[in-house]
């Protein structure tokens, strides 16, 4: 299906809660040349209707240096070629603020098979990619609280069974981990959930021995084996 006007884009992201991807369609005359945008995509190159003529010239003169050259050669294709294309890529507006946007088009053919105009969309997924990118980074630090919290909470246990310090402690964990190959991590949360679970402390303490004679052996540079 083609366009033959240009006419406003639905867009929704779930980054958004609901707010808009700013995004527009454009249409371009392969003969002619002629490039028309609708108001989404003047507002994502930093223009008002009026102030540039849109161009193919002027398309490529906002995309960032490193991502000019393929988008170029995607965009002439089309043109040569037909058929559907699509390109993430990072532009600067007409202020210098950097967008990354997602661009989509379809070369249409003439009865011969040869393109005679492309019709797409530009979709500025600036703010999705930021808001992403700010959740997984807080995901991140709530999980290496999370993960120090529980290292803290197995060596306090392992303190209190082997009367040992801190820093004592955090190498029988290191130590026992290594050896099996665990996340530090891992073997403490074994360690936490053990010492939850009133009904299975000899399990405990048996885990425990096992780490104290680990650290033990590696110390002594003997060899342990452990179930």
């Amino acid at each position: 299906m083609t366009m033959t006007q240009l006419k406003a884009l639905q867009t929704y992201s779930s980054a958004l809660a609901g707010e808009h991807c700013v995004a527009g369609t454009y249409h371009y005359d392969v003969t002619s040349r002629e490039l028309r945008w609708s108001e989404g995509i003047f507002q994502i190159h930093g223009y008002r209707r009026g102030e540039v003529v849109p161009t193919t010239g002027l398309l490529m003169s906002h995309l960032h240096s490193d991502d000019r050259k393929r988008c170029r050669g995607i965009f002439e294709d089309a043109c040569r070629l037909g058929g559907f294309f699509a390109s993430y890529h990072r532009l600067y507006d007409s202020r210098s603020r950097e967008r990354r946007v997602l661009m989509v088009g379809e070369g249409v053919p003439d009865g011969d098979g040869i393109p005679v105009f492309i019709d797409g969309f530009i979709l500025d997924l600036t703010r999705t990619v930021q808001l992403e990118t700010d959740r997984s980074a807080r995901e991140a630090i709530a999980g290496a609280i999370g993960t120090r919290d529980l290292i803290e909470q197995a060596k306090g246990i392992l303190m209190g069974i082997l009367h040992i310090g801190s820093d004592a402690a955090f190498e029988r964990l290191s130590a026992y981990s290594q050896h099996h190959n665990f996340k530090v991590a891992h073997t403490a949360s074994t360690i936490v959930r053990l010492a939850n679970n009133t009904d299975d402390s000899a399990t405990l303490r048996s885990l425990v021995h096992a780490l104290d004679t680990r650290f033990s052996a590696r110390n002594e540079g003997g060899r342990v084996l452990h179930p």
